[in-house]
């Protein structure tokens, strides 16, 4: 419980750290432009090789494609509720992004770490906290600049942490004697959330805001995903 504890208070915290950073730090376009799409780079491989695949060698390929479509309805959907609702540049999506996709993914991720050491889970857990940073900090400094206040901004970012939190916790504990069917439906609604969250949010706002080198941050995200799963199999 331990190592469950240590990995979701680095991986949670990475959200309120980042919120901080885009409320009341300095941050350039350019900056958050480049950071977003290094963690969008990073998750669009560790996605693939922890979530779908897994998912499809343990329930079978319609499984798996079935949990991936309804986790990216599920995502599209409330993204464009709350686009509506405070509209798409104001940080709102990314907020949405970081919960719908994290609760699934976390659970996987306290699933992971039952019986598992730090390196086995280090690809996962890494990709997680490379987007979780810059995207809070993104999110927080948008809502930040429009009608929300900085308190009340790092409040609902540190609330969002919290529940991710439970949600790993509660996967490592409710969820160590459920078969592999239901724990692969939750790997594949989380990696459908991600990817429809990668396609809408992440990366159109890395191209936004850092067009320049937003392919080259990409390919460094998916290299460092690549590198903390090497360490993982080592």
């Amino acid at each position: 419980m331990t190592m469950v504890l240590i990995v979701v208070l680095v991986v949670s915290g990475a959200l309120v750290a980042g919120a901080v950073w885009g409320a009341y730090g300095s941050m350039g376009k350019q900056t958050e432009g480049f950071l977003v799409a290094l963690a969008g780079g990073a998750l669009l491989l560790s996605v693939t090789t922890e979530l779908i695949e897994p998912a499809v060698e343990r329930a079978g390929l319609s499984v798996a494609a079935l949990a991936v479509a309804t986790g990216a309805g599920l995502f599209t959907g409330i993204d464009y509720l709350v686009s509506r609702k405070w509209g798409s540049d104001s940080g709102g999506g990314l907020l949405a992004s970081i919960t719908l996709d994290g609760i699934p993914e976390n659970l996987a991720l306290g699933v992971a770490l039952i019986g598992a050491g730090a390196p086995e889970v280090a690809a996962l857990a890494g990709s997680i906290l490379l987007s979780n940073l810059p995207e809070a900090a993104g999110g927080a400094k948008q809502m930040a600049q429009g009608r929300m206040s900085k308190g009340k901004v790092i409040a609902l970012w540190a609330a969002t942490a919290a529940l991710l939190s439970v949600a790993a916790i509660a996967g490592n504990i409710l969820l160590a004697n459920v078969g592999e069917g239901p724990l692969s439906f939750i790997r594949g609604l989380a990696a459908g959330a991600v990817v429809a969250s990668l396609a809408t949010e992440v990366f159109p706002q890395g191209f936004k805001d850092d067009h320049h080198w937003a392919g080259i941050a990409t390919a460094l995200g998916l290299l460092a995903a690549l590198a903390l799963g090497q360490l993982g199999s080592g």
